[in-house]
């Protein structure tokens, strides 16, 4: 009787051990998570403040002084955010640690109380005939319900033991639950390093952006306004050079290799989309015509801030990339990438800040490919979103298209007019 009491108090003790041990090493870790999330609820009041002033200041700056002043906000709010991201890391970091001291723990009590229960049970007088199949099915590491089975097929096994097999039942659980906890922390960490790589990329941009403009501008108001007369009647004449080239690509659309126009067949390009501008120019060529008419806007555009993800329509492979501005600055796509898919359709997305894909990458539908941006002509954050007929677009050769507007080669996306679709039509 003595020996069967000392054996129960043996395995309570050894359950109990383990977690007095991590109990303080893990109040000190939360205590620190804990003061990790409020400097993040503080630091996330403060962005949201500043990206309420950036908003107001996500149109075309009228003067110098503005267009500087609105890059130098948003460097401010990219540098908050990295601080942000920077906290989210260390506090998941933090969380990692501890799931993992507390999966281990589970472990080490897991182990344990087998063994425990194991020294138990043999302590016990039990039929000669059914302490071998239960011994065995222990060491086995057979399941516990085969180990009571076998015991139970010779007798009532003792009430005690029957909680320490259900504590060990519990035990597994708890290892289930915190195993799952840590898997998801390790991906929260994965997309917290990546949002961490975004913004110290899009700072880079944004610093670059201002010396550029500078330098330009001469810091001059009369050079910036110079400036912006400028881009605007290159951009008219671009575009009408450009229907120009396109009218004269002979290149005949089969029908028969698009997809059927309906919801789905793309996925929006943004995560929260907003269009700030139809495809073609009336009430009628937004909403039915599947071919470009030759006038108007060649594509939809989605009202999004600066650095907001772009996600790739489709499943496909990245045709090519480009930034318009290395050869006309401010007056066409700006950085872009064109994707050609499985399904007929090509998509182009345009004005990015940066480019995060390669030529001839594959890509799955809602990849993040880039960065949204304000590249080449835009009078404000945007992406600007076309659809092609696969067989219809290529991009323009390094010799193939100089601009008699820029003086120089572009290469860019290139479509007879009847090569443009709707892209309403599959989203």
């Amino acid at each position: 009787m003595f020996f069967r009491s000392f054996s129960f108090l043996f395995i309570a003790i050894i359950f109990l051990i383990p977690l007095f041990i991590h109990a303080e090493t893990a109040e000190e870790l939360q205590a620190n998570i804990n003061s990790l999330s409020s400097k993040i609820q503080a630091l996330d009041k403060e962005i949201i403040e500043f990206n309420k002033k950036i908003s107001q200041t996500q149109g075309e700056a009228k003067t110098l002084k503005q267009a500087l002043a609105s890059l130098e906000l948003r460097r401010a709010g990219l540098t908050k955010e990295i601080a942000l991201s920077k906290l989210r890391i260390t506090e998941t970091q933090g969380k990692i640690t501890d799931t993992q001291g507390k999966i281990s723990v589970t472990e080490t009590v897991l182990g344990r109380n087998k063994k425990a229960l194991s020294e138990a049970l043999r302590s016990l007088v039990i039929d000669e005939n059914v302490l071998p199949p239960l011994i065995n099915a222990l060491s086995s590491g057979s399941h516990l319900s085969d180990a009571l089975d076998a015991v139970k097929r010779g007798g009532d096994i003792s009430k005690a033991i029957d909680e320490k097999v259900k504590t060990l039942t519990e035990t597994k659980v708890i290892l289930a639950t915190e195993k799952a906890t840590y898997e998801s922390s390790k991906q929260k960490l994965e997309k917290l390093n990546s949002a961490l790589t975004d913004q110290k990329q899009l700072v880079e941009v944004t610093t670059k952006d201002k010396n550029n403009l500078l330098i330009q501008t001469k810091n001059k108001e009369s050079e910036y306004q110079k400036l912006l007369a400028d881009r605007k009647i290159k951009k008219e004449s671009l575009e009408a050079e450009m229907l120009d080239v396109e009218s004269k690509l002979k290149v005949i659309v089969d029908a028969s290799k698009l997809p059927k126009y309906g919801k789905g067949v793309l996925t929006y390009p943004v995560t929260k989309p907003v269009i700030t501008q139809y495809f073609g120019n009336t009430t009628f060529a937004t909403q039915n015509p599947q071919v470009y008419n030759g006038s108007g806007h060649n594509g939809l555009d989605f009202g999004v801030k600066i650095g907001s993800p772009i996600l790739s329509a489709n499943s496909g492979v990245v045709l090519g990339t480009g930034n318009t501005d290395s050869a006309c600055s401010g007056v066409s796509y700006g950085k872009w990438v064109l994707i050609r898919h499985t399904n007929g359709l090509t998509t182009l997305y345009a004005h990015l800040s940066v480019i995060q894909v390669v030529v001839g990458q594959s890509v799955a539908m809602g990849e993040k490919i880039a960065l949204s941006g304000n590249t080449g002509y835009s009078t404000g954050p945007h992406l600007h979103f076309t659809v092609y007929a696969s067989d219809s677009v290529h991009i323009s050769g390094p010799t193939e298209y100089k601009s008699k507007v820029c003086g120089t080669y572009l290469i860019m996306p290139l479509a007879p007019k009847a090569g443009y679709l709707n892209p309403l039509s599959y989203l």
